[in-house]
Order: C-alpha cells, then sequence, then structure tokens
C-alpha cells in the first residue's frame, strides 16, 4: 500500500515523501511539493504496478538503445541465417551510432521517424567500382530502408518479449515507406529462343542446364547453383530445397528438359563433390555462372535483363498458361499471395475463362 508522509525541509518548506510497498515488487519512492501531485503519483503507480506496467517504464529509462542493440547482437543474431548476419549487424551499426545513447524510453515513434527519413536521403558511401562515374548521389530505396526498420523493429520486439525491457514496439507507429511494384521483366518467345541458342553455345557447359532449370522451376539462383544430388530424386522427378529463402523447405516438381537435362548430368557426375554445379577449380563451391550469363545475353542482343528475370519468366509463364495466384506463390515458395500479384494481370485470360466457366454451368450464360 502506499503511505504520504509529511516532512519539513530546514528552510521551512514542505514536502511529501510517497512510498509504496506491495508484496512481491521493490518498494518505489519519490517525493513532491504538492500533496495532491503525491496522491496522483501513488495512485497511478501502485495501479501500474499490479498490472505489471510499472516496471517496463523503469527498464526502459535504465537502458539505451546501445545496451539493447549489443545485447541482440550478442544473444539472437548469431541464430540467423549466416547471409543474413552481415547486413543486419551494418543496419543494427547504423542506428547504433545515430541514436544509441538515447534510452529506451526516449526511442519514440516521433525519433525513429525522423531517422527513417535522414536514412533516406543519407547518400550511400561509394565503392571502389563507382570511382570515377559521374552522376547524382545514390541514396537508399524505399526497400533498402525498411530493411533497417525492420532490423531495428525485431530489437524492439525482443525487447518487449524477452527482455522485459519495453512495454510496447515503437515500430509499430511508424510508417514504412512504400515500396514500388516490383519488377517484372520476362523474355517473350523469340527473346527465349535467341538466349537458349546463345547458351547452348556457350563454351561454358554448366550454363545452359542450369538456365533451364530456373526457367523450369522458377527455383533462384543460389537454389539451382547450390544444388546437390541428395537432394534430386529422378525417380520421383523432384528436387527437394531445405535452406529456401524463408526457411521452409520447398519441393521443385522436375520435368521435361530439366529432367532429362538432369539424368544426362548424373551419368558423369563428379565423385569429389556432391553439387550439381560445382566449380571448375573448387568443386567444392558452386560454380560462377555470371560471366557467361552476360557473353550470352550480350549474344542474343538481349538487354535489361537479370538471372533473378529468369524467376519472373518462369512465374509469367505459369500465369500465362493458367496457373492461379496461389499456384504460382506455391510454386516459387512465397507464403503470400502480395509477392505474386505482379503476374496478375497475365493471367486476366484464365480468370475470365473460370467466370465464363462458372457461369455457364449455373445461369446458361
Amino acid at each position: 500500500m502506499a503511505s504520504i508522509i509529511e516532512r519539513k525541509g530546514v528552510n521551512g518548506a514542505i514536502a511529501y515523501r510517497v512510498d509504496i510497498r506491495l508484496k512481491g515488487h521493490p518498494a518505489q519512492h519519490a517525493t513532491f511539493e504538492r500533496k495532491t501531485d503525491a496522491k496522483k503519483w501513488a495512485a497511478q503507480t501502485e495501479a501500474a504496478i499490479r498490472e505489471g506496467r510499472y516496471f517496463g517504464t523503469v527498464e526502459a529509462k535504465k537502458h539505451t538503445l546501445a545496451d539493447l542493440i549489443d545485447r541482440y547482437t550478442q544473444d539472437v543474431l548469431p541464430s540467423k541465417k549466416t547471409k543474413t548476419q552481415g547486413p543486419q549487424a551494418q543496419q543494427l551499426s547504423w542506428w547504433k551510432a545515430r541514436i544509441g545513447s538515447r534510452t529506451l524510453a526516449d526511442v519514440t515513434p516521433a525519433l525513429i521517424a525522423e531517422q527513417r527519413d535522414a536514412l533516406r536521403r543519407e547518400p550511400i558511401p561509394s565503392t571502389a567500382k563507382d570511382q570515377g562515374k559521374a552522376g547524382p548521389e545514390r541514396t537508399r530505396s524505399p526497400a533498402t530502408v525498411n530493411r533497417y526498420l525492420a532490423a531495428l523493429s525485431h530489437c524492439f520486439t525482443v525487447a518487449v518479449k524477452e527482455y522485459g525491457w519495453l512495454e510496447s514496439n515503437p515500430m509499430m507507429k511508424v510508417t514504412k515507406p512504400k515500396e514500388p511494384r516490383g519488377r517484372v521483366r520476362f523474355l517473350d518467345d523469340d527473346e527465349r529462343d535467341r538466349f537458349l541458342t546463345a547458351c547452348r553455345e556457350s563454351s561454358n557447359g554448366d550454363l545452359y542446364p542450369a538456365v533451364i532449370l530456373a526457367l523450369s522451376t522458377g527455383a533462384r539462383q543460389q537454389e539451382i547453383l547450390g544444388l546437390r544430388w541428395p537432394q534430386v530424386d529422378l525417380n520421383r522427378r523432384v528436387a527437394t530445397l531445405n535452406d529456401t529463402k524463408n526457411g521452409e523447405t520447398r519441393v521443385l516438381p522436375l520435368a521435361g528438359s530439366a529432367l532429362e537435362l538432369l539424368r544426362e548430368r548424373s551419368k558423369v557426375r563428379r565423385l569429389d563433390t556432391d553439387l550439381v554445379f560445382p566449380g571448375h577449380t573448387n568443386p567444392a563451391k558452386p560454380i560462377d555462372l555470371r560471366a557467361p550469363f552476360e557473353a550470352a545475353l550480350k549474344r542474343a542482343e538481349i538487354t535489361d535483363f537479370h538471372w533473378h528475370d529468369l524467376r519472373h519468366t518462369a512465374a509469367s509463364y505459369l500465369a500465362m498458361n493458367g496457373a492461379s495466384l496461389a499456384e504460382i506463390a506455391e510454386v516459387l515458395g512465397h507464403k503470400t499471395l502480395s509477392m505474386v500479384k505482379r503476374y496478375s494481370h497475365l493471367s486476366e485470360a484464365h480468370t475470365a475463362g473460370v467466370v465464363e466457366r462458372m457461369n455457364s454451368r449455373y445461369f446458361g450464360g
């Protein structure tokens, strides 16, 4: 219970000391010049303690954002995938340098939003390959800014759920920059014929089968080039991906040319590695196909095309051949439909056909 004691100072001034002692909780004390303020603080604090809210506020004043980032980096970051640890460590270092000295209680949504805008305007440090290039300074894209926000947000989530340093995540009240609609660049029929011919004629014998596998399955570059023979079941006609981008296992159906090329490849596989596409100099690592890929594009006279666009091409072909967005998401390994809505315009004819067949059956239209 709370008790209020009136005290007179040496100068004659009256002060009111509040003592709150609740069983199972540390004692709390405060002093006020006015009795009404003392009563108000006593009532609010006692209620907060009973509801479990008070100590979150106290902890938020004890710890700085730098304290949280350091503990998160030590406890949580090592458990994440190796490829994400570096980028997230760099993102958190940026936040630490900017506002790390602030207590968690002072890291408000308004402060985060202010830093978000500063992050967007901040020029990206140039790299060696940028030296000598003319043009405006590069700044971070909305997608990149959102990754910085996501890294900090997870820190706050851990602080709320595990450390008890915060009552709520302030990031919940911060607006994320709107990202532009995803790029959809795919090979039309003529481009595909020219490109596959160039790949087939390439001096690198791995390029053509890797490209065919990408086009027929929609798998990512790292999923294809990192594929190992134990993951491939030619009898069942599937390849199982265990370490995908979203952390879930995904099965790739193998059909047509992709299946036949893998069958032929399995007959002459190397014995010193289980990689389907091993490097020529170091068979323990996947092959690097960047140079032969770019050379094939140049010979085929195809511009503005990247390896990841092979994945877009596979998805676009699926859409144009009647696959639903849910089916495309399943093939590509997306958890939600938001990432595949970019292909919706390509499946309009299929959607119209579904509606027409439903109306014809039930309404005779």
